[in-house]
């Protein structure tokens, strides 16, 4: 069986800035990997929400949703060392407070960092939706998947997916829907997608393709 990754490595420059961040910033915000349960208290220095974003790119949208929710803590996971770096250089200079990164795959830091019904909320954001048929197999929202996020999400919390890519979003909605751990938490009559959260700021790129007439769907289903 195909050993389920969240992310597909690609190669990357980092600037001096981001270099440095590591450096400065990445004894307070970075998390290394390992292979048992992580403390979420110590980790972050207090007890709040706990929301997993899986893949944060250069980390601006999660900066923004950090800030106007302070009251939870955001662990982050991304591998690709840019973006790390950026989102590093973003907490250390603007003092975030309530954001940790692991930089490894999130599907391990769940099974063995945090375990079952662990998070009270997970961002994915915008994921590549491996445009061409014969990569939908690369799509990280499958059914496998989801049954694994799932579980680690505790009763009442809640997943939150973004996509502007429209068939992407119809899979979304469809591997969403037969999850029976999952229910929808939008009407019907939108079709199933949801509303976008307040807290989800647009993106200089959602912003170019929402004046072109492109569309942006968010789905947000609540654990059973």
């Amino acid at each position: 069986m195909r050993t389920i990754k969240s992310y597909v490595l690609r190669a990357g420059r980092m600037g001096t800035g981001q270099m440095r961040a590591f450096e400065l910033y990445g004894p307070k915000f970075l998390i290394p990997y390992q292979t048992e349960r992580l403390d979420i208290q110590a980790a972050f220095g207090r007890a709040a929400p706990l929301i997993l974003e899986i893949g944060f790119g250069m980390g601006d949208a999660t900066a923004k949703i950090a800030h106007v929710r302070p009251g939870d803590n955001f662990l982050c996971c991304e591998v690709h060392e840019p973006g790390v770096g950026a989102l590093l250089k973003r907490c250390g200079e603007e003092a975030i407070g309530n954001i940790r990164i692991v930089q490894h795959d999130a599907v391990e830091v769940m099974d063995q960092m945090l375990g079952e019904d662990s998070l009270d909320g997970v961002h994915i954001f915008f994921p590549d939706p491996w445009h061409k048929s014969r990569h939908h197999k690369r799509r990280l929202i499958q059914g496998p998947f989801v049954q694994r996020l799932a579980k680690h999400i505790k009763p009442g919390g809640y997943l939150h997916l973004a996509t502007d890519w429209q068939p992407y979003a119809e899979q979304m909605l469809e591997v969403l829907s037969a999850e029976p751990l999952l229910t929808n938490t939008a009407d019907a009559s939108a079709g199933g997608y949801a509303t976008k959260p307040d807290y989800r700021p647009l993106t200089k790129f959602e912003n170019r393709g929402l004046k072109l007439g492109h569309g942006v769907w968010d789905l947000v289903f609540k654990r059973v």
